[in-house]
């Protein structure tokens, strides 16, 4: 039986007379047997109050624990070419539709090669190489090609993922071809919520990327924002459909409200309902790396990264984020000693 049909099995011979806790079934269901929770749990976890918190993220924890081990991920990431991308992804600024202060600029070979000696210098072992485009053209697969082989020829072997947007099956066929190992396209949010957030493209066209990417040997990196008007709902269902894609990691993303979109008006979610989200997001992948991506550090605020690291999560983004800025790297390294949970090393990626 698939994982998908154990979860689906479970919720269908739960009793009917008294709903059991969420919490009781998920320890029994993701902590000891590592079966993620159906949609139907996942929305019972996401209204659980703020009273069931604390109880929620220690469970989430051990779910991490077992099934992941304390290893995190560290990854910096680098735009290659920012802005003027002809999609209309209404939470992003570096979209040509909006007047957002985001101008179109290309990062030269030297300047991807200082970007990777500094990401590895901090320890991480993943170097992650982003373009604002709706797909790559043959300038930028010759730039991303030239990049590679310079960070190679520079001496540096940190692991490199690649975010290029959609792609064909010859464009994954040359990325794999570079050495790309992992490749990143975020399905971004629910399908049924997504052309609420985008016109120019489909939900469905992301994932015959993925597909493409998986079939093709690369690892898969695929996750969303949190925030942009979904339904408690959707993010359950959310969470299951990236369940089904069963990606090798999940950036977790929450909304910065930029200037200029159609979001910038957004109010971002609260602290406490971030880190119920990144559990529950724990409870539907117990084998999938979880990682802290953009907007934490203004939804968390006070509650401090910490409690996600301690709720599930079990990589982070560090340095800057694309447009915007993230805490110094040295914090979230620092962090990572207290917490005693080690870096994974590179030989553990390969």
């Amino acid at each position: 039986m698939t994982a998908a049909a154990e979860r689906t099995h479970d919720a269908e011979t739960a009793p009917q007379d008294a709903p059991a806790d969420v919490l009781a079934v998920a320890r029994e269901q993701v902590l000891e047997r590592g079966v993620g929770l159906s949609e139907e749990q996942v929305l019972a976890v996401l209204h659980l109050g703020d009273d069931r918190l604390d109880d929620l993220l220690a469970l989430a924890h051990e779910v991490r624990m077992k099934w992941c081990g304390p290893e995190v991920e560290v990854e910096g990431i680098v735009s290659l070419k920012t802005g003027g991308c002809p999609e209309d992804c209404h939470f992003c600024s570096q979209s040509g539709r909006f007047p957002s202060p985001v101008r179109s600029a290309w990062l030269d070979i030297p300047g991807l090669v200082e970007a990777a000696r500094q990401t590895a210098a901090t320890g991480a072992t993943e170097f992650c190489i982003v373009a604002a485009v709706r797909g790559p053209d043959a300038r930028l697969l010759s730039q991303v090609r030239e990049g590679i082989k310079a960070i190679r020829e520079s001496g540096n072997d940190i692991q490199i993922a690649c975010s290029l947007g959609m792609l064909t099956q010859e464009q994954v066929d040359e990325l794999v071809g570079m050495g790309v190992h992992r490749y990143n396209h975020n399905l971004e949010t629910a399908r049924s919520h997504f052309p609420e957030v985008v016109t120019t493209h489909s939900w469905e066209e992301r994932w015959d990327t993925l597909r493409m990417v998986r079939e093709a040997g690369m690892e898969v990196c695929s996750g969303g924002i949190l925030g942009m008007g979904e339904t408690v709902e959707q993010r359950a269902e959310f969470a299951v459909q990236l369940a089904e894609l069963d990606p090798h990691e999940v950036p977790m993303n929450f909304l910065i409200p930029q200037p200029g979109t159609p979001y910038e008006q957004y109010e971002p979610i609260s602290g406490r309902e971030a880190l119920r989200l990144v559990a529950a997001f724990r409870l539907a992948l117990p084998r999938t790396m979880l990682r802290f991506a953009g907007g934490r550090e203004l939804t968390l605020g006070d509650l401090g990264a910490e409690k996600g690291m301690l709720g599930g999560v079990n990589a982070i983004i560090v340095g800057n984020y694309l447009t915007n800025l993230g805490r110094p790297a040295q914090q979230d390294l620092d962090m990572l000693t207290d917490l005693k949970m080690p870096i994974k090393a590179l030989s553990d990626t390969l």
